[in-house]
């Protein structure tokens, strides 16, 4: 198989882990659970980064940050946050180690170090804050609070794979702060607007905005959006999170403020994340089993000059040099690999792994013609052209793969999205065995009575949840699969990361 890849076909879950490894993007830490994000991988990490962070700074929110450490008592103060967090703390008991009286060499948590107070690490920040936006709103005038952090937390998972689920991830947590009830709905789908502009905009990967269910709302909110993904196996990905908190955090820590009225009122907050499971949903969704497909709006690397060495090379290499700085003038993110360690072919092989979505290679015959090879890494396609047209010809390939790498996924998502009326088809679907080899189903569009009780049963024989209600919907009368209750409107089914 071309880069020792596992065919996605054969074994999805091995493909994408060898593709992690091989594409250099994480590898596993010596520390249960948690991984090494190599320097390719936080590369892509950062574009997704910095461009987040634009956006957020359009909208009005500023970046500031927060401790690692919650007392347990403020961790507590949010009954249903603490509840739901509680089984995936990790906990510092001890601030200090000792030398093993009896094994030398051996090291012990010190007896006289215990903390008065245990200290949970962050699995997430709305107690941390809303305890110190205690102390900074006192009137209408200090509101709203429009902040974001950038940080890691440690959500302590059993179960672990490279990106998608890790016991310590890097995210970004918004938390905002309002003094109406309709700010701070404002605020909530605001930013599942931004976080759906960039997964289509920038991750070229369709999404479908909606609101999750009470079960599987998070912890602590009133209401909670969502943007949800279906990748080449069929399996849905939550991609992105807003939540209406209402005012639950600020009675949880007593946070009130003077209205223009001189009366005292609880203030209304929200909280929105993403983290680096954005960076296997860009992988699960577009790469094949010759490597990663990169978008060019997040790949480090957008396009690689290629030169084929040989014999006198002096003029060969001055035109890639002036086609790499005329490139980087454009603001194209451009490289120039001129070793002469490795062949071209496996130069070719490299970049293809990597998901470079321009590889531009120039020979000797190439210059004496002057013209140029432009493969396309998405549909692995070639042109020759005349180098006199090369620059032009990148500057508008890059927006035309971006587009169609788009393209590509959103037929994907229509072609495995069905509407099933009964529930003998809704597990039949499941099951089926799809072209590509695999048995997922995709998205099912299906009536749910509106119960907790159905769909936790549904979930426990099918393993499918309802990954949300969508927001843009026809209404439609109809009985709900499973009990035959009457419906008004089908919700998005199926299994998921």
């Amino acid at each position: 198989m071309s880069k020792g890849l596992t065919p996605r076909r054969e074994n999805y879950s091995e493909w994408y882990n060898e593709l992690v490894k091989k594409a250099d993007l994480a590898e596993n830490s010596s520390v249960r659970g948690c991984m090494v994000i190599k320097p390719y991988g936080y590369a892509i990490w950062e574009k997704m980064q910095q461009q987040l962070d634009r956006m957020f700074k359009d909208t009005g929110h500023s970046n500031a940050y927060f401790p690692l450490f919650i007392p347990k008592s403020l961790f507590e103060a949010e009954e249903k946050n603490a509840e739901g967090f509680a089984k995936e703390c990790a906990v510092v008991t001890h601030y200090r180690l000792k030398t093993h009286p009896e094994q030398k060499g051996k090291l012990i948590a010190d007896p006289e170090s215990k903390l008065e107070e245990e200290l949970v690490v962050r699995p997430t920040s709305e107690a941390v804050i809303w305890n110190t936006y205690k102390n900074w709103i006192q009137s209408y005038r200090d509101l709203p609070i429009l902040v974001n952090q950038w940080a890691n937390v440690v959500r302590w998972e059993m179960r672990t794979r490279l990106f998608l689920r890790t016991a310590e991830f890097l995210w970004q947590e918004g938390h905002t702060a309002h003094a109406t009830r309709e700010e701070a709905l404002a605020e909530t789908e605001q930013m599942l607007q931004v976080y759906a502009e960039f997964a289509e905009k920038y991750m070229a990967l369709p999404v479908i905005k909606g609101i999750k269910t009470p079960n599987e709302r998070f912890a602590g909110a009133d209401e909670t959006y969502c943007i949800e993904a279906l990748m080449q196996d069929g399996k849905a990905l939550q991609t992105g999170t807003s939540h209406f908190l209402g005012q639950n955090f600020a009675k949880a820590f007593d946070v009130k403020f003077l209205n223009k009225n001189n009366q005292l009122e609880y203030v209304w907050g929200t909280s929105w994340g993403v983290s680096t499971r954005l960076m296997g949903a860009l992988i699960m969704a577009h790469s094949d089993d010759n490597g990663l497909v990169l978008p060019p709006n997040l790949a480090p690397i957008q396009v690689v000059i290629i030169p084929i060495l040989k014999g006198d090379n002096t003029k060969l290499l001055e035109k890639c040099h002036e086609i790499f700085q005329q490139l980087k003038q454009l603001g194209i993110s451009v490289k120039l690999d001129d070793s002469d360690t490795q062949t071209p072919g496996f130069k070719y092989a490299e970049y293809e792994l990597k998901g470079v979505p321009v590889r531009v290679a120039l020979g000797q015959r190439d210059l004496e013609n002057n013209t140029i090879e432009i493969a396309r890494r998405d549909t692995k396609t070639k042109e020759i052209i005349s180098l006199d047209n090369a620059i032009e010809y990148v500057k508008q390939l890059l927006p035309a793969i971006q587009q169609g790498i788009y393209n590509k996924a959103l037929a994907f998502r229509k072609e495995n999205t069905v509407k099933v009326d009964n529930y003998k088809e809704f597990k039949e679907i499941l099951e089926i065995t799809k072209p590509n080899g695999y048995t997922q189903g995709g998205f099912i569009e299906a009536h749910w009575d509106g119960t907790t009780e159905t769909e936790e049963k549904i979930k426990e024989e099918t393993k499918a949840t309802i990954r949300c209600i969508p927001l843009e919907y026809e209404p439609e009368e109809g009985t709900c699969i499973y009990t035959g209750k009457p419906s008004k409107r089908r919700v998005l089914f199926a299994r998921a990361y």
